[in-house]
C-alpha cells in the first residue's frame, strides 16, 4: 500500500509505541523485533495514555510488571547484555519517585554502555495545573525538573513538547540505542497532556524498518601503525573486553591470537571470550584478576586491547603494566581508543581482528613468552583448584562458585554483581562456554544480582529456554533489592539464587581493615547503633515470595541442593553462611588507588598509608 501521502491521528503515546512495534533488527540473516518488550510500573504520569497505548501492543511488545523502578532497569541491562546490544527493553515509570528510582539504572548502562529505552511521565506542558502532585518546583526555572537530571547519565534525552516530535526524536534515540560507538539509555520525558495530544501523523512512518548493527572498517594508517608495534614486539599481550563479545568478535580474536601466538587476558567483561582451558588464556587481570594474567601484564612490552574502556580494575590503577608498554587500543569508541597514550585503531573489533590476521606477515611471538606465560597459568590453576575445594577453610565464596562451576551445564549464565561476588567470580570461575558470564562491574551496582537475572532470564527463554541462570549474591546485596524473587516466580523465568551470607557488607570490612582502620559499621556485629544482631531468615522470606527455599551448612550440602534447584520447574533461593575474614581469595590482585588519610591519630592507619603509596610508584602517567 502507497502511504506516502496518507496520514493517521494518534495521541502521542500511541504513536511512539506503534512506531517501537514496527522496528526490527537483522541478527544473522534473521528478522526480529528490536524491542523485546518493556518493563514498567503505572502511576497518574504514564496509565492513563501511555497504559492505553500498550494494552493495544501487549501481544507484540509484552509489558513485565516491575517491582521497583530500579530492578526493571536492571533487568533491561542484563536483557540487553545477554543478547549483545542488539535488542533492548523499555521501561516506562510515572512522574515523580517513580521515575526518580530509575535514576541508578540509567547510570548502570551509561557506565556499561547498555541500551535501554526510558518512557518517563512529566508535568503538564501547560502548567495550568501547577503545581501537580510529586512536582520538584525550581522557583528561577520552571522549565527544570526531575526529569532533567538524566542528562547526566543518559546518552540520548529529550522532552516531547508537541506531538509532531516523535517523528525526529524515536529515530535519533534508536540511532543511539544501536550505535556500537555511542551506545548508552536513551530518555523521553512525556509531560502527562502531551502524551494525549494528537497529530495526523504519515503512515510512512509506522512502516516496518529493518535495522542493521554499524561496522566500522579501521582507518588503513591506524592499521599500519598498529601493525608496524606489534611485529616488533618481544613480549605482546592481547586483553580481550566485553567489546570482543558484543561485536561477535570471539572466533576472530581466537584465530588472530592462535595465528600470532599471543597471550590473552581477560577483563571482567570479558570474562567469558575465551574458554578455561585454551592455551592462550592466562586468566584474567588486574584488581580482581589472576596472579598469571598479572605476570603477563607487568611484563608485556606491547599491548593489544580489544573492546575494553581500560577502568581502573583493569589497569590496576595503571600500576598493573610496564609504564614504558605501548598500548594499542581496538575499540570502536573514539574516546576509549584513544586512552593513555595508546596507538588508536578506531573501528569494529571484527573487522579490524581480520585485518590484523591478514597483514600480520606470518608474525610469531617469542616461543619462550608463551612457555613462560602458560608456566605462569598453569601455577594459577593450581592455585584455584584449591582455593575452591570444600573443607581447606571456613565456607566460602570461592567454594560456592567451585560447586556451581562443576554442576552447571556449560550454557548456563551465571549473573553477579558489587560487593565481593565480581572479585571472587572472575578469579574462580573456569569459562565452560563462550559468553555465559555476566559480572556487572561497570557501575558495580548492589542490587543488579537478582534484577539482572530476572532480565537475563527473559532473554534467555527467547533462545536457551533449557538452560538456567544462576544468580550469586551476598546478603548486603540481597537486603537492599529481592523484590524480583516475586517478578521471576510471578512470570514463570526461573532463577537459581545463591544468598551468600557472610554477615554485612563483609569486602568494604576487609578494604577497612586493610587501610588500617577498625571493623565499623560495616559488619551487622560491628554496628554501634544495633542493639541486638539477628541474622535474617532469608528461606522464609524467599520462600514467602513463592521460590523454593533452603538454607545449606557447607559445600557438600550446597552441591545436593544445587542439583535439586537444576531439577526444579521454578526459582530456587538457596542461603549458606560464609566467612567474613577467612573466606577470601587472596592471590591475583594488583595495587588499586583509593583515598587514604595522610594524617591520623591511628598508627595503624598511617602504616596502611605509606604502605599504600609505595604502590604507587610504578603508576603510569597519561591521559
Amino acid at each position: 500500500m502507497d502511504t506516502a501521502d496518507k496520514t493517521i491521528r494518534l495521541t502521542t503515546a500511541q504513536a511512539i509505541i506503534r512506531y517501537l512495534a514496527a522496528q526490527y533488527i537483522d541478527i544473522d540473516g534473521e528478522k526480529t523485533r528490536v524491542c523485546g518488550g518493556g518493563f514498567g510500573i503505572f502511576g497518574h504520569g504514564n496509565v492513563p495514555c501511555l497504559g492505553e497505548a500498550l494494552y493495544d501492543h501487549r501481544d507484540v511488545l509484552p509489558l513485565y510488571r516491575g517491582q521497583n523502578e530500579q530492578g526493571m532497569g536492571f533487568a533491561a541491562a542484563a536483557y540487553a547484555k545477554y543478547h549483545l546490544r542488539q535488542k533492548f527493553m523499555f521501561c516506562t515509570a510515572s512522574a515523580g519517585p517513580g521515575t526518580a528510582n530509575l535514576l541508578t539504572a540509567a547510570a548502570l548502562c551509561h557506565a556499561n554502555r547498555l541500551p535501554m529505552l526510558m518512557l518517563c511521565g512529566d508535568t503538564f506542558l501547560t502548567r495550568l495545573p501547577d503545581p501537580v502532585l510529586q512536582q520538584l518546583e525550581h522557583f528561577g526555572n520552571p522549565a527544570l525538573g526531575l526529569n532533567d537530571s538524566f542528562q547526566a547519565v543518559c546518552r540520548y534525552w529529550d522532552r516531547i513538547t508537541h506531538p509532531a516530535q516523535v517523528i525526529q526524536t524515536l529515530p535519533a534515540a534508536l540511532a543511539t540505542l544501536l550505535d556500537p560507538a555511542d551506545c548508552g539509555p536513551a530518555f523521553i520525558a512525556l509531560p502527562q497532556d502531551v502524551q494525549g495530544w494528537t497529530y495526523d501523523y504519515p503512515l510512512s512512518f509506522f512502516e516496518p524498518k529493518v535495522h542493521r548493527i554499524r561496522q566500522q572498517m579501521p582507518d588503513a594508517r591506524e592499521l599500519e601503525d598498529a601493525m608496524a608495534a606489534l611485529k616488533v614486539a618481544k613480549r605482546p599481550a592481547i586483553i580481550a573486553g566485553g567489546g570482543v563479545q558484543y561485536a561477535k568478535a570471539v572466533a576472530e580474536l581466537t584465530q588472530f591470537a592462535e595465528a600470532c601466538g599471543i597471550p590473552v587476558i581477560e577483563t571482567i567483561a570479558g570474562r567469558a571470550n575465551l574458554l578455561a582451558d585454551h592455551p592462550l588464556n592466562m586468566g584474567p587481570v588486574g584488581v580482581t584478576g589472576s596472579d598469571s594474567g598479572n605476570w603477563l601484564a607487568e611484563r608485556a612490552d606491547v599491548i593489544l586491547s580489544v573492546g575494553s574502556r581500560l577502568q581502573d580494575f583493569t589497569t590496576g590503577s595503571w600500576t598493573a603494566f610496564a609504564q614504558d608498554a605501548q598500548f594499542i587500543s581496538l575499540n570502536t569508541a573514539r574516546h576509549d581508543a584513544g586512552k593513555h597514550r595508546a596507538l588508536p585503531l578506531v573501528g569494529d573489533a571484527k573487522l579490524g581482528l581480520r585485518a590484523l590476521t591478514e597483514q600480520m606477515g606470518g608474525y610469531r611471538a617469542p616461543g619462550a613468552w608463551l612457555d613462560e606465560a602458560q608456566a605462569e597459568r598453569r601455577k594459577w590453576d593450581a592455585y584455584v583448584a584449591q582455593n575452591v575445594k570444600p573443607g581447606n577453610r571456613p565456607n566460602s565464596y570461592a567454594q560456592a562458585i567451585g560447586v556451581v562451576n562443576a554442576l552447571c551445564d556449560p550454557r548456563d549464565r551465571v549473573v553477579a554483581a558489587a560487593g565481593g561476588l565480581p572479585a571472587e567470580v572472575t578469579a574462580n570461575w573456569r569459562t565452560l562456554d563462550i559468553g555465559t558470564v555476566d559480572v556487572e562491574f561497570g557501575f558495580s551496582c548492589m542490587g543488579y544480582e537478582i534484577a539482572g537475572g530476572w532480565g537475563a532470564r527473559i532473554a534467555q527463554s527467547e533462545l536457551e529456554p533449557a538452560q538456567d541462570t544462576i544468580v550469586f549474591t551476598g546478603d548486603g546485596s540481597y537486603m537492599l533489592m529481592n523484590s524480583d524473587i516475586y517478578s521471576s516466580v510471578l512470570t514463570g523465568k526461573k532463577l537459581i539464587v545463591l544468598v551468600l551470607d557472610n554477615g554485612g557488607f563483609a569486602v568494604i570490612n576487609k578494604l577497612q581493615n586493610n587501610t588500617g582502620n577498625e571493623s565499623f559499621n560495616n559488619l551487622i556485629a560491628d554496628c554501634p547503633t544495633i542493639d541486638a544482631p539477628f541474622s535474617v531468615d532469608f528461606t522464609a522470606h524467599a520462600a514467602a515470595m513463592g521460590a523454593i527455599a533452603e538454607r545449606v551448612a557447607n559445600p557438600a550440602e550446597l552441591a545436593e541442593a544445587f542439583k535439586r534447584a537444576k531439577a526444579a520447574d521454578k526459582t530456587s533461593v538457596i542461603v549458606m553462611d560464609v566467612d567474613a575474614y577467612e573466606g577470601w581469595t587472596t592471590e591475583g590482585h594488583s595495587w588499586w588507588e583509593v583515598g587514604t588519610p595522610q594524617v591520623s591519630a591511628h598508627s595503624s592507619v598511617r602504616n596502611a598509608h605509606e604502605d599504600w603509596e609505595r604502590g604507587r610508584k610504578k603508576q603510569r602517567r597519561g591521559v
